[in-house]
């Protein structure tokens, strides 16, 4: 079984804010894939179903962002279930500017709290993840904390630029669950630069 988490705050006053586009995604995932409708399954909401014929878990921790690996944590202990192929994280990513994004294999948090929790939980950086790009053009936002940034509302032209990657984020997606994150990281490569985190 392949995992999916959309890292997120529940709450109607979270939902267009940055720091949800993880379930922004996930939300999409679910529609186009067909899946039944959102269950609560212990500090989270899922919604599974076969994609490509691979059986495939779609999680929301409901637990807010910063205790997000507490929703996670009963995965790792699954037979045949291995962090490193069968977990990817979907979060919002500061560094880099609405519509790009990243696969990665691995790596560190990067200062986010959600992927701080869920390396807390799972004992691994080993896991994979799709950062979806949050930032501001460079010059703006000065002056805004970084929680406060993450937990406000994106503006029209941020939101159509996120809303415009998922098709894509959506193909990529698909493409970590058919053939692995090499293929996803090496086909979907969303603008990224090499000094991108």
């Amino acid at each position: 079984m392949k995992v999916i988490v959309g890292l997120g705050n529940p709450g109607r006053e979270y939902e267009k804010t940055r720091h949800n586009v993880g379930w922004w995604v996930v939300d999409h995932l679910a529609d186009v894939w067909r899946f039944e409708g959102w269950k609560k399954d212990g500090e989270a909401r899922v919604a599974s179903g076969m994609v490509h014929g691979t059986r495939v878990r779609l999680v929301k921790p409901q637990t807010y962002m910063n205790l997000s690996g507490e929703a996670i944590r009963q995965y790792r202990k699954r037979p045949f279930f291995a962090i490193a192929n069968d977990l990817l994280v979907v979060v919002d990513e500061v560094a880099f500017p609405c519509g790009r994004y990243r696969f990665r294999e691995k790596g560190t948090a990067g200062g986010h709290n959600g992927l701080k929790s869920v390396e807390a939980h799972l004992g691994t950086q080993e896991y994979g993840r799709l950062r979806i790009g949050v930032g501001p053009e460079p010059g703006r936002e000065r002056g805004v904390t970084l929680s406060d940034y993450v937990l406000s509302a994106m503006g029209k032209g941020e939101t159509e630029a996120v809303r415009a990657l998922i098709p894509e984020l959506t193909e990529g997606v698909e493409c970590w669950v058919k053939e692995g994150m090499k293929s996803a990281m090496n086909r979907y490569t969303g603008k990224a630069t090499d000094t991108d985190l």
